[in-house]
């Protein structure tokens, strides 16, 4: 679902009529009204178990889906009417209102499933596992919209969309089937946002949350935008459109081992950095070529190994830092404090497209340069106050050239990954031979 939907909804929207600013708007409500139905989410924790909510929650956030379908069929029935776009943010809003109110429940109960110690590796092995899933079913609607774009593209977002759908219902099948202890939460687990926010200066993971934040406003003010860019500037066919915005993921796939190795040795906060150092001068590496080969192997590369390492690190953090009776509760504050970041940035970064031109630059490389100096400022200014919160068994230098002494580890972490998967599947082969000679 995430695969099809994730890369899609912009270029639906733009098929169906939206502007540059419908298009940021599209993207910052749901960043905004996501976060706060997880505060509503959290405190169903109170009164439900956990895996009734999350059942629940995937169930409607698939029936979400059927209305971006229905928006298709509408439009192929000749209603090209003025409140298409509207109802699609509408649409797309119940959509990410319903996915992000599962979203305390569920972060919640795996992370009691996961032993600390091994977090780094299981999230990185289970992250690259999402991602095949994600990037075959991202090929696959490309593939889909290729065919249609000479004929009825619409037809093919119709037929996307309603896959994604199918996707989701078969995911909350197996989320029921899921084996989830009761969350015992204590009478003073319980406080309010406000607390959250005035405790930013005292609290290691409250200035955590604000960093992401403040990185989230930086980065959000090109995010939504570097789709657009390729779709409505370059004119790119959909299957290379697909092929240069997923490839990032792709990139995260390759890196995610070599994170997962690193943030158990050296530490979540050592990762994180190292996240940031990649994420500032990705923006501006948009600015050298429109070549697709260019921006696959140089920006979209750098982006996959950042945010591999980033969003990793990230998670991680909260982990370490909360405990399991609160984590639902501070998850839903630090992501509704996350998505007011991506809200305004994707907001600043629409105007500006929209309303700011100048004749020697593209509006688009204009907001990317922005976004640039943004994500600089911001990770001066709010990463140096965060400390690591758990043992670790090494520890680097503030030399970034130390980093690179790492690297010679990244085939050996990749590789001890993958290994033990083909040598389980070649054993098996092995044996089924054996039992049928």
């Amino acid at each position: 679902m995430f695969g099809i939907n994730d890369n899609n909804i912009t270029p639906y929207a733009l098929e169906l009529g939206a502007t540059t600013f419908e298009t940021g708007l599209l993207n910052s409500l749901a960043n905004l009204f996501g976060p706060l139905s997880q505060i509503f989410g959290s405190r169903l924790l109170e009164k439900y178990h956990r895996k009734k909510i999350v059942f629940w929650a995937v169930m409607l956030q698939a029936s979400a889906c059927l209305l971006l379908v229905w928006l298709g069929l509408s439009f192929l029935g000749s209603q090209k009417t003025l409140a298409l776009v509207p109802a699609l943010i509408l649409s797309y809003l119940l959509y990410m209102l319903f996915g992000s109110l599962a979203s305390p429940a569920w972060f919640s109960l795996i992370g009691d499933a996961v032993p600390e110690n091994i977090r780094g590796k299981y999230f990185s092995g289970r992250n690259r596992l999402s991602l095949l899933f994600w990037l075959s079913a991202t090929l696959a609607a490309a593939f889909i919209l290729q065919y249609f774009q000479n004929q009825e593209i619409i037809l093919g977002f119709v037929i996307i969309f309603a896959a994604a759908a199918l996707a989701r219902y078969i995911s909350a099948f197996y989320l029921n089937r899921h084996y989830v202890e009761k969350l015992e939460l204590g009478p003073d687990y319980y406080f309010s946002f406000w607390r959250f926010i005035t405790g930013i200066k005292n609290y290691n993971f409250n200035k955590f949350a604000l960093f992401v934040a403040a990185m989230s406003f930086a980065s959000n003010i090109a995010g939504p935008f570097f789709a657009v860019y390729l779709w409505q500037d370059l004119r790119f066919p959909p299957i290379l459109f697909m092929i240069t915005i997923v490839a990032w993921r792709f990139f995260s796939f390759l890196f995610y081992p070599f994170w997962g190795h690193f943030a158990d040795k050296y530490g979540n906060r050592e990762l994180l950095r190292l996240g940031t150092l990649l994420i500032i001068p990705l923006p501006f590496l948009w600015l050298f070529s429109t070549n697709p080969f260019y921006l696959i192997f140089v920006p979209q590369l750098v982006s996959g190994a950042g945010w591999a390492a980033f969003e990793l690190a990230a998670s991680n953090f909260i982990y370490d830092s909360i405990k399991p009776q609160r984590r639902a509760l501070i998850v839903a504050y630090y992501n509704l404090l996350n998505g007011l970041g991506l809200f305004l940035g994707a907001i600043l970064g629409g105007l500006l497209a929209q309303f700011v031109n100048f004749s020697f630059i593209d509006s688009f490389l204009f907001i990317f340069i922005i976004s640039g100096i943004a994500r600089l400022i911001m990770g001066l200014i709010f990463l140096p106050p965060i400390k690591e919160v758990r043992p670790i068994r090494h520890s680097l230098e503030k030399n970034p050239l130390n980093y690179l002494k790492e690297i010679k580890n990244w085939e050996g972490a990749f590789f001890s990954d993958i290994l033990p998967l083909k040598n389980s599947f070649l054993v098996r082969l092995k044996n089924k031979i054996k039992r049928k000679s």
